[in-house]
């Protein structure tokens, strides 16, 4: 069975990303909102009115069928994300205190 015929809305880059179409949203991105969000279908569809309901459904079937690959890749993301925020010297206090006209 191809992909083609199992994800209809979807399509899998050469890389291995599954996206929505031809539009510009990823499949884990949305996958993320429910993740961690608990955004269900109808909340990803307000939030991007952009999308038919097909299209989120079978971003989240793909999400479901993939969901350890996907976990895994949305941790090592973050962790990251983490690792890159730890380089910063500075927090972000200390940032905005340098801002012109912040000083007391």
């Amino acid at each position: 069975m191809s992909t083609a015929s199992q994800y209809p809305h979807l399509t899998i880059d050469d890389d291995g990303t599954a996206r929505i179409g031809r539009t510009r949203y990823k499949v884990i991105h949305l996958a993320g909102e429910h993740y961690h969000y608990g955004w269900s279908a109808e909340e990803i569809l307000r939030q991007h009115p952009d999308l038919r309901p097909g299209q989120v459904h079978a971003a989240l079937t793909y999400f479901y069928d993939h969901s350890d690959r996907l976990a895994d890749a949305m941790r090592a993301s973050a962790e990251a994300a983490d690792a890159e925020r730890l380089k910063q010297p500075l927090s972000r206090a200390e940032l905005l205190m340098r801002r012109p006209g912040e000083n007391p």
